[in-house]
């Protein structure tokens, strides 16, 4: 009984002690060197890492896990314009150590974090401050992080570092908390245990003794009486098969309530990394979509600025137009009545003395009918709608000849848009209007130059007018095609070669 009492006790103890002599595999972090805007963390393994950031001071926290620091300073101080100094702290458990790196900044800057085989870099995107190297050297008597560290001097270079101090003093602060509390929870954890371990231990020393105290009055009774030894050695062999079942069974309960602790332990840690990892996210989120506004207003400055720019172009190249209209109208108009000369002249020399009686007498009847038809048409200006089909004439009396089209423009009035065409003498012409479009036909009229069938696209004006396109038409005839966006009422006039319409501008 006294040897099963031992290896009991033996069940108890020896998971404990390879527990505390179980070696950490842990990543050791030797040395955190800075050269301008990059930071460079070397450890012995690949970085398992997670990262955040703080403001006021601007700070960047890296939290590496299964990591301890050896000849590392607590706090090294930098100022090199961008860094104002880094500071380290180690806590967790002894099996679950957290690395953590702490990086001060001069103001806010954007961070890339890239890990390259067992070292960690840093960057500051954009940032051009200067050079300057902070290694990390072990203080003399100093020991690994978690036995503490010697703090490296500590002389802030302006309020920038002395900000970043004080944000560290309040960082260690809250550091210190929580390696009290984890340590508080390990030392509850490893009181419990040793509780269990000396129960199970007075629980086989109580066995002990009364399995001796047993077999001594087995012996006595065996002096006495043969007969009643081998009865007690039999009841002693059951009751050692009992307490052997009892022991087993008592050992299994206390394995699984240690499995049952360590799990519960694990599950709060794992649940406690998650809520960090959340936090995080969330911060991450939050700065994203701060980001993603700042963006979206640029790109709208930038879009009302490119509007205003087209605006600006679309008049300009407007007024180029017009421009070149009034050029090439006066160029058709000297070509147009250099046409018209030599008509008039190969006529005068084709025409027989009694044709010149004849014109004689018709200029002096169309010198006539012009003047009644100009008088009528000042007086009376023709109107015309394109919401309903409508058809009108006029011209008065011309003359027999034919007529050359020597431009057909548009220009935008103070209240309407003009729609205008030119011939080399007064012709006699006809306007109808069906739906969203107005026809004006010019009799006994031809177009010489072909720039003058091309279209005219005026839909990115202001005006009901979208299209004016002129071409030759059926009998020896000039139609002038207006496309409008929407019916509107228009007026008609004429003055010697020049035939205008008129149509109010939308919302007039």
């Amino acid at each position: 009984m006294k040897g099963f009492a031992v290896s009991l006790l033996g069940l108890w103890l020896v998971p404990l002690v390879a527990l505390a002599q179980q070696p950490a595999d842990l990543n050791t972090i030797t040395a955190i060197s800075v050269s301008g805007g990059t930071v460079e963390i070397t450890g012995s393994k690949k970085p398992d890492f997670n990262s955040f950031t703080m403001t006021d001071p601007p700070r960047l926290v890296i939290d590496v896990s299964g990591a301890v620091f050896q000849g590392v300073a607590e706090e090294q101080p930098v100022g090199n314009g961008t860094v104002t100094g880094i500071r380290t702290a180690t806590y967790g458990t002894e099996s679950a150590s957290i690395a953590r790196i702490l990086i001060g900044y001069e103001r806010e800057v954007e961070t890339d974090i890239q890990s390259s085989g067992t070292r960690l870099v840093v960057k500051v995107l954009g940032s051009g401050g200067g050079t300057a190297v902070a290694q990390a050297t072990p203080a003399e008597g100093q020991g690994t992080p978690a036995q503490g560290t010697t703090a490296a001097a500590n002389t802030p270079a302006g309020a920038s570092a002395q900000d970043a101090a004080r944000a560290a003093a309040s960082d260690r602060e809250a550091q210190e908390k929580a390696v009290k509390a984890a340590a508080d929870a390990a030392r509850a954890e490893r009181e419990a245990q040793e509780k269990a371990a000396a129960e199970a231990a007075a629980r086989a020393k109580a066995d002990s003794d009364a399995e001796l105290k047993r077999q001594e009055e087995a012996r006595v009774a065996a002096q006495r009486q043969d007969e009643e030894r081998r009865k007690s050695e039999e009841a002693a062999v059951a009751e050692r098969k009992r307490q052997e079942e009892e022991a087993q069974a008592a050992a299994k309960r206390a394995e699984d309530e240690r499995r049952a602790t360590a799990q519960a332990a694990a599950d709060q840690k794992r649940q406690r990394e998650e809520e960090a990892k959340t936090a995080a996210e969330e911060k991450r989120a939050a700065a994203q979509a701060a980001a993603e506004e700042k963006r979206a207003a640029a790109q709208a400055a930038a879009e009302e600025r490119q509007a205003a720019a087209r605006t600006a172009a679309e008049q300009k190249k407007a007024a180029a137009q017009a421009a070149a209209d009034e050029r090439r109208q006066k160029d058709e108009e000297r070509r147009a009545a250099a046409q018209a000369r030599r008509e008039e002249q190969q006529s005068a020399r084709e025409a027989a003395a009694e044709a010149k009686r004849q014109q004689a007498a018709e200029a002096r009847e169309r010198r006539q009918q012009q003047t009644v038809a100009a008088r009528e048409s000042r007086a009376r200006p023709s109107q015309g709608s394109a919401a309903a089909e409508s058809r009108e004439s006029g011209g008065g009396a011309v003359s027999s000849r034919r007529k050359t089209m020597t431009l057909v423009g548009f220009q935008q009035q103070p209240d309407s848009s003009r729609v205008f065409v030119r011939t080399n003498e007064p012709v006699r012409y006809s306007v109808s209007g069906s739906g969203n479009q107005v026809v004006l036909e010019l009799e006994n009229t031809r177009v010489v130059e072909s720039n003058n069938t091309l279209p005219l696209d005026t839909h990115f004006f202001p005006s009901a007018v979208s299209r004016v396109e002129a071409f030759s038409g059926a009998g020896q005839t000039v139609r002038v095609v207006i496309q409008l966006k929407q019916g509107v009422r228009y007026e008609t006039r004429q003055e010697g070669g020049l035939i205008t319409l008129d149509f109010p501008r939308p919302g007039r």
